[in-house]
């Protein structure tokens, strides 16, 4: 009775009024701050000073394996040569507001093409080591006025596992300055006060390649592509995305309101755009691409991550836009996604079609006003002016050089 239901509902709010696309391809800007805040421009607001490291520390890496190009952790690469062009950047640092090192954590890819974080911790020491040595702006604040872009899994805590990543921590040396990170989760030890959260990055040129039509109807009711279980490194089960992902699986595998399957298809970005709500469940983290891939495609994100902090949550209105499902609540899923109002679901869905909202979530080549790039510029200048108290008294020191674990403090 509920699938009929909601049939007859896809028919009055999806269909056609004489012969005119009806009111869901139709835009709505967020009103007030929020709208206002996703469209600030950072320009004339700060100045960044871009340290300019030997090429060990980002190029070299690059060329070694050009695959973190296209990766998702790829924000880091698209950050430094963004900021490299920016009019915000300074060649003086005296003038800086803030400073940035240009540092490639990710870019130590496996065979498979995931990062591996071994190296990250010495790399990061060795750069803020040369930083401290060579320029005096370190030193002054110990790191206060410093961004580093850190997309690893579990930002600066530098380890693919979380158990592992909560036992390790932020880099002691990364305790002051500002992190710009796609890991985001309230109340974790891998999320600093003050800290930028950025969404993963997604191809924009490949995702702009599939556009199709926007009078294509929308048929699939719940879509979603990925892995339930991780058999290879959570072999029992109930581990990985904290059974989230398994509970979709074994509740909704035969559901026909239910377009969900392991395989991922060719046609996959083609789907997602003929999908009504898409699935964003936690994996082992608690961010993927399917969020910005949901918001650029107009499909309405359904988030299953309890506790995660969103990219730009003080700019993009995720609870307008998206639909939040507590991880307990998976086998209820289809009850609670039919019983929301047709009226909701299109408003979500003009929201969605606004482009400032999809530009806010890409890294685009080149830049575009109000895309990733301006919303961490964003994000920065928000915070200035610097308190007072970040600048340290003559021979003050805070951080504690000699912490962590003993292999961290290898040279690199």
């Amino acid at each position: 009775m509920r699938i009929c239901l909601w049939v007859f509902a896809v028919v009055l709010v999806f269909g056609f009024v004489d012969g005119k696309k009806i009111e869901r391809l139709r835009t709505e800007r967020i009103s007030g701050s929020a709208g206002d805040v996703l469209d600030d421009d950072p320009v004339g607001r700060l100045k960044v000073y871009v340290y300019e490291l030997p090429s060990k520390y980002n190029k070299k890496l690059l060329q070694k394996d050009p695959r973190c190009l296209t990766h998702m952790f790829a924000a880091e690469i698209f950050m430094h040569r963004f900021l490299l062009s920016s009019p915000v950047r300074t060649l003086n640092p005296d003038e800086a507001d803030w400073f940035y090192s240009p540092i490639y954590p990710t870019c130590d890819l496996t065979p498979m093409g995931l990062p591996l974080p071994f190296k990250s911790p010495r790399m990061m020491r060795s750069a803020i080591q040369l930083i401290a040595s060579n320029w005096p702006y370190w030193n002054r604040t110990e790191g206060a006025d410093h961004f580093f872009v850190v997309p690893h899994d579990f930002g600066a805590c530098f380890h693919y596992q979380e158990e592992k990543a909560v036992e390790r921590g932020i880099l002691p040396l990364l305790q002051r300055s500002t992190l710009v990170q796609t890991f985001g989760q309230r109340n974790h030890v891998c999320l600093k006060e003050g800290s930028i959260t950025i969404p993963p990055f997604a191809p924009p040129q490949k995702m702009q390649a599939h556009q199709i039509p926007p009078d294509i109807p929308r048929s699939i009711f719940v879509y979603f592509r990925g892995l339930f279980y991780d058999v290879n490194n959570d072999p029992e089960g109930g581990y990985y995305a904290r059974g989230a992902r398994a509970a979709v699986w074994e509740n909704f595998k035969n559901n026909p309101l239910f377009d969900i399957s392991t395989d991922h298809p060719t046609t996959y970005y083609e789907d997602m755009q003929r999908a009504i709500f898409c699935l964003c469940p936690l994996g082992w983290a608690p961010w993927s691409p399917r969020l910005v891939e949901a918001v650029v495609f107009g499909c309405i994100p359904v988030i299953i991550a309890d506790d995660i902090v969103l990219p730009f949550a003080d700019a993009i209105p995720w609870e307008e836009i998206g639909v939040f499902v507590a991880e307990e609540d998976v086998p209820h899923l289809d009850t609670f996604l039919t019983s929301i109002p047709p009226e909701v679901i299109l408003r979500k869905q003009r929201l969605l079609a606004n482009p400032s909202m999809k530009r806010a979530m890409l890294f685009p080549q080149p830049a575009q006003p109000g895309d990733a790039f301006h919303q961490i510029l964003n994000g920065l200048a928000r915070k200035l002016p610097h308190d007072r108290s970040v600048y340290l008294k003559s021979g003050q020191n805070i951080l504690n050089w000699t912490a962590g674990p003993v292999g961290d403090l290898k040279p690199w």
